[in-house]
C-alpha cells in the first residue's frame, strides 16, 4: 500500500510538530501501522506502533510526549509530537503491514516487519 507522508520541519526545544501518513486505503495490509525514526549516526528505531487491536505502544523515550493515532475515514496515520527535544532530531518514517498469525495467542498480531513505507519526513529540533 503506498504511503505518503507530510509534516515535519524545524522547531525549538519544547515545540510541537505533527506528522501525517496517508494510505491509498486502509485494508488488511494496514492492520499494523507504526512510526520509525533514524537519527544522525543512529540505528532506525520504532517510535510508536498501533497494533491489530488498536492499542498503541511507544518507545520509552517518547512516552508522555508523542501520540500516534489513526483516522480510518481519511486513511491517515498521525504522530503528534510535543515537548520536542534535540535528541528527537531524525528522519521519521511511517510503515504498515498486515501482521501475521500467532500460534501462541491464536490471533493475528503485528511483527516487527513492515513492507510498506513512507518516504520520510525530516524533523530538526534545535535552539
Amino acid at each position: 500500500v503506498p504511503l505518503k507522508q507530510s509534516g515535519g520541519g524545524s522547531v525549538q526545544p519544547g515545540g510541537s510538530l505533527t506528522l501525517s501518513c496517508v494510505a491509498s486505503e486502509f485494508n488488511y495490509h494496514t492492520v499494523c501501522m507504526a512510526w520509525f525514526r533514524q537519527g544522525p549516526g543512529k540505528d532506525r528505531e520504532e517510535v510508536a506502533r498501533i497494533d491489530v487491536d488498536g492499542n498503541t505502544n511507544y518507545t520509552d523515550s517518547v512516552k508522555g510526549r508523542f501520540v500516534a493515532s489513526k483516522d480510518n475515514a481519511k486513511h491517515t496515520l498521525y504522530l503528534q509530537m510535543n515537548n520536542l527535544k534535540p535528541e528527537d532530531t531524525a528522519t521519521y518514517y511511517c510503515a504498515a503491514d498486515r501482521g501475521g498469525w500467532s500460534e501462541v495467542v491464536r490471533k493475528t498480531v503485528c511483527f516487527p516487519i513492515y513492507h510498506s513505507w513512507g518516504q520520510g519526513s525530516q524533523v530538526a529540533v534545535s535552539s
